[in-house]
């Protein structure tokens, strides 16, 4: 599948797989400058390119396991989407969980996108639901092991 990618800065750069099989495609900040996030801060960064992604897929935008795990940036609502009809400037709030500022240099990868099908569906109003096991069970109704 290919999917068309607009450029809109001269030093954006375009998604790429950091191994063969990796899932997910670095995204890159485009910045003129470095931006600091303070603890407990969200910022935007722009990655200075568009997409247009195929109808009945998304982007998901998801953390770099590095980024996160050693320097506690996240995007903030965790999974982002780029649905199939957007057409503007993907951007990632990246969120500081550490307790320490943390600086986002221009061309850094700052999270990856997961190119993803997805079902639409249509919800039906009815009295009640089919009946199982779990039931309505909730957090550890399952058990831990």
């Amino acid at each position: 599948m290919k999917i068309a990618l607009r450029k809109m800065t001269e030093s954006a750069q375009i998604p790429v797989r950091g191994s063969l099989q990796a899932a997910g495609y670095d995204l890159f900040a485009d910045l003129s400058e470095a931006v600091t996030i303070l603890p407990q801060e969200t910022k935007m960064v722009g990655t200075g390119i568009a997409c247009a992604i195929p109808e009945g897929y998304f982007g998901g935008i998801y953390a770099r396991s590095g980024l996160s795990a050693k320097e506690g940036l996240r995007p903030a609502n965790c999974t982002g989407v780029v649905d199939s009809d957007y057409r503007g400037e993907i951007k990632v709030a990246l969120h500081n969980d550490s307790k320490e500022s943390r600086t986002i240099l221009p061309g850094q990868k700052i999270a990856q996108m997961v190119v993803q099908a997805f079902l639409p569906v249509e919800f039906e109003t009815v009295e009640d639901l089919d009946a199982t096991e779990r039931g309505g069970g909730g957090f550890g109704s399952t058990g831990k092991l």
